[in-house]
């Protein structure tokens, strides 16, 4: 099962589509069933000024150790290190953190849309001018829950904003909370505070719909769509939710909608197809999913996803060759070197289960991921001299 969760999301821009905007705004508007969720208006939902808002404790910081400094350049370059030096502000990077700006300067825990969120209203304090871009990134997965999370990404451009004042040079400064790719450069187009907003919507949505907060899950996906009825993660998240609740019609219209907004969008088919398998359109969903296996067979998350979904089914040796798939086409992922020590494990070849977590601890670039790593060399430390 693909959800498409976006934890740093893209603004889908619709194309191959012969109808006007304002069609499918009313066509979109068809496809949310509040019948099936009769209490989600009980579900409250953070409006964008809360999203955005900061609390006394931020803006004080904002005053007290980003204002003081009176060289633009050099503010925002005293900003952008004081969120990202975690001796002054400890601020750590957790995949699931979908809070808005003032519990994530509170909590010093965050996605990357929630540290960009953040970031958008302390620069916003402190004077900038800010722009969110959409990071057009490749397909790439993670696993939670039970479900393959397909993650987008977005990041910040900061830029003095002085009346009167015309720079010949480009002084801007990006800030970019990627995990995965900082060292490498993708296209970007600039997108909205309010497709952001959406973005933090769908996130939420996402987050409920994995704890089975299904009333709480449409009522995001819901707010999510109307404020921007054509990005596309909104809608193939509904469609998972319809099925779940085992609404397979409105399920199949949705998913149906989305690939009118982007024909090519691989999630967007293969959720379809899992819906064919599901209501006994076997043939159907055949055809897609070999569609989707050429397209994507030298992806490799595509491999590594495949190999995490053997391994929860406790098929080892296939998750074995899996994971070795996704090492041939790339070794620069920790998850994959992460792959292959747990898959050895289990095999009962320690030696090698060693070989692999001490690769993936020095791919790792957070701190979190190298301490979860030593911890799992340390427990094989200990088991192997146990036996010794």
């Amino acid at each position: 099962m693909k959800l498409f969760l976006i934890l740093c999301t893209t603004l889908i821009v619709m194309t191959g589509c012969q109808t006007t905007t304002n069609q499918m705004v009313i066509e979109s508007r068809h496809l949310l069933n509040d019948n099936a969720f009769p209490d989600y208006q009980e579900i409250k939902i953070e409006s964008e000024e809360e999203i955005f808002a900061l609390d006394k404790e931020a803006k004080d910081f904002i005053q007290e150790q980003v204002a003081i400094v009176k060289d633009p350049v050099d503010r925002m370059e005293t900003l952008v290190r004081l969120i990202f030096d975690r001796s002054e502000f400890n601020l750590l990077y957790m995949g699931s953190a979908n809070t808005v700006a003032k519990e994530t300067f509170q909590r010093r825990a965050a996605n990357c849309l929630s540290m960009s969120i953040m970031t958008y209203a302390l620069a916003k304090e402190a004077g900038f001018s800010v722009r969110f871009q959409d990071v057009q990134i490749p397909e790439y997965w993670t696993r939670r829950a039970g479900y393959s999370l397909l993650n987008g990404h977005i990041n910040l451009m900061i830029m003095p904003r002085e009346p009167g004042v015309i720079h010949l040079i480009n002084t801007g400064l990006q800030v970019d909370f990627d995990p995965q790719n900082p060292q490498k450069s993708f296209p970007k187009q600039m997108v909205t505070k309010q497709a952001v907003t959406s973005m933090f919507y769908n996130n939420k949505g996402a987050d409920a719909l994995l704890s089975k907060s299904y009333t709480k899950a449409y009522a995001y996906f819901k707010k999510a769509a109307i404020l921007s009825p054509n990005f596309i993660s909104t809608w193939i998240n509904l469609g998972i939710l319809y099925r779940l609740v085992g609404d397979y019609e409105s399920a199949e219209s949705v998913y149906l909608y989305a690939l009118q907004l982007d024909e090519d969008n691989l999630t967007g088919w293969e959720n379809l197809a899992f819906l064919y398998e599901v209501t006994g359109r076997s043939e159907k969903a055949s055809a897609i999913v070999n569609r989707i296996e050429r397209v994507r067979s030298d992806n490799p998350f595509h491999h590594f996803i495949q190999g995490e979904q053997s391994f929860e089914n406790g098929e080892f040796e296939l998750a074995l060759k899996h994971y070795r798939d996704a090492l041939r086409l790339d070794r620069s992922k920790h998850e994959i070197y992460f792959g292959l020590a747990k898959a050895y494990y289990e095999l009962g070849d320690v030696r090698r289960s060693q070989l692999y977590f001490k690769k993936a601890k020095d791919r790792a670039r957070s701190h979190q991921d190298q301490e979860r790593y030593q911890g799992k060399l340390d427990l094989l430390s200990r088991d192997d001299s146990k036996k010794h």
